[in-house]
């Protein structure tokens, strides 16, 4: 197709421009509002949806209509496509981008979290003589090691003993009512995990199971350990296919702190890990740490309880989070839906003045977008994280938005975030633009999207976002990967 310079024509003997004609000038335009004034004079060409991708999605009986992509040049010249481009869809995990660009550019780069420990009374001869107050601010990436150094600093003061409670202070959210279960039906799996002011270690349990073919038998190996929790030391081991290895276990978590496994366990799997999420937030955060106070020879004398931190109690420890960029890559790179949404319900908070809430959030982020110009009419938000079955945005709406990053002095940080195609996270076994792409994926059920960066092998570099929303959605990532890999080739 010749390039385009100006803006549609007109058919000879025609009262007005045809379709084709139209839906150019449409296409023009998008393409002018994203790379700038001069892009209808840059010899920018738009192109259908090439036949690689469109053979893939018929290959997978996925309709054009189920399918919209938006391929744009980040300089003058290049290809551009668009189809669908303004459907409001549901873009899966690849709503993280919207979340994370804009924690980035409302809360800083260097932005981080604290967790604090507080006395509630005096410290004599090793014994603390009142409750021992925990509050966290929301931390993402609080993990079991980062507890560990708190406690071991709680030891260093010479603590020995609290002779009180634990109490543990998560009033920095505002608690709204959370079944993991709501989603999928899979209430222990940890990507249900919901957010918490003290989340910790992402609420998730490793079951390790270490077959022994002497013993016919596989030993358990907990991670973290929680006090209270009784698990077996072993489960009876069995020839055969490893296959469905969790079933056979034959689990019970009817009661989460007495986990059973009633089956076997195939020699066959070698050692695996299945990761859980059994307790509530409060109840996991004070076993573990009960646990880790324990095995550093301190003694609670108390329990562990929920509360808020008084005035009068002096701060006596403090972890402070990794900053804000690193925690993206976590978020981005492997796709993890509870830290996302500790980092949406952040934005909302007016740097920790204000409780975190959902509205909060919400405000905070659409004021963001028409700040920078990126309103989103479609857009609807429900948990910033993409694990939803009612968020929506369009194909158009988020380019735009990759469009601002990459011209914005956070472009280092957002890129960086972004899995890598063929090296590292949700990315690392796809092949579309190997090495030369910085794409975010999402997946749902009748739910398949990526968006991100593409580096042309013409030395150009192109936003590409692509979401298929169809019950064969499943089967979409050929259609994907072509698309990936022709704009390398083409672009």
């Amino acid at each position: 197709m010749p390039a385009c310079r100006s803006g549609p024509t007109v058919a000879p003997g025609s009262s007005g421009p045809t379709p084709a004609a139209r839906r150019l000038g449409a296409a023009l335009l998008l393409a002018a509002a994203l790379i700038g004034p001069s892009s209808a004079q840059d010899a920018v060409t738009h192109r259908p949806v090439p036949d690689p991708v469109r053979a893939a999605l018929q290959g997978a009986s996925i309709p054009a209509a189920a399918s919209s992509i938006v391929v744009l040049p980040l300089a003058a010249g290049g290809v551009a496509i668009e189809a669908n481009e303004s459907q409001p869809m549901n873009p899966a995990s690849t709503m993280k981008l919207v979340t994370t660009y804009a924690a980035l550019d409302l809360l800083g780069p260097a932005y981080t979290w604290r967790t604090e420990a507080f006395a509630g009374g005096a410290i004599r001869s090793g014994v603390l003589e009142g409750d021992l107050f925990i509050r966290g601010s929301g931390d993402p990436a609080l993990v079991i090691e980062k507890l560990w150094l708190m406690v071991q600093r709680l030891r260093g003061l010479g603590i020995g003993e609290i002779r009180g409670d634990l109490v543990i202070d998560r009033s920095a959210f505002e608690q709204v009512a959370h079944e993991p279960g709501d989603f999928d039906g899979e209430r222990f799996r940890p990507y249900n995990a919901g957010p918490d002011a003290l989340l910790l270690n992402f609420n998730a349990i490793s079951f390790g199971f270490v077959p022994d073919p002497e013993t016919r038998s596989a030993r358990i190996v907990t991670v973290p350990q929680l006090a209270g929790m009784r698990v077996p030391a072993g489960v009876r081991a069995a020839d055969g296919p490893c296959g469905d290895w969790r079933g056979k276990l034959k689990a019970d978590f009817s009661d989460p702190m007495a986990p059973a496994f009633r089956g076997t366990y195939p020699l066959s799997c070698g050692e695996q890990a299945w990761y859980l999420s059994l307790l509530d937030h409060g109840r996991y955060f004070g076993a573990a740490f009960a646990a880790l106070w324990r095995d550093a020879g301190g003694r609670l004398t108390g329990s562990p309880r929920e509360g808020t931190v008084p005035a009068d109690a002096r701060r006596v420890a403090v972890h402070e989070s990794a900053p804000l960029a690193e925690v993206i890559r976590d978020v981005n790179k492997f796709s993890n839906n509870v830290m996302a949404r500790q980092i949406y319900l952040a934005l909302g908070t007016d740097g920790g003045r204000q409780r975190a809430s959902a509205e909060r959030a919400e405000a905070a982020l659409r004021a963001w977008l028409d700040s920078r110009g990126l309103a989103m009419p479609e857009l609807v938000l429900e948990n910033g994280s993409g694990l939803s079955r009612l968020e929506r945005l369009s194909a158009a709406g988020l380019a735009r938005l990759l469009r601002h990053a990459f011209g914005s002095p956070l472009m280092p940080e957002m890129m960086a975030s972004l899995p890598l195609v063929g090296v590292d996270g949700t990315m690392r076994r796809r092949n579309g633009a190997a090495g030369a792409a910085h794409i975010k994926t999402g997946l749902l059920a009748e739910v398949r999207a990526i968006a991100g960066y593409v580096h042309a092998a013409s030395g150009r570099r192109y936003v590409v976002v692509a979401i298929i929303n169809h019950p064969n959605a499943a089967s979409g990532q050929p259609a994907h990967d072509a698309l990936l890999q022709w704009v390398h080739a083409n672009g």
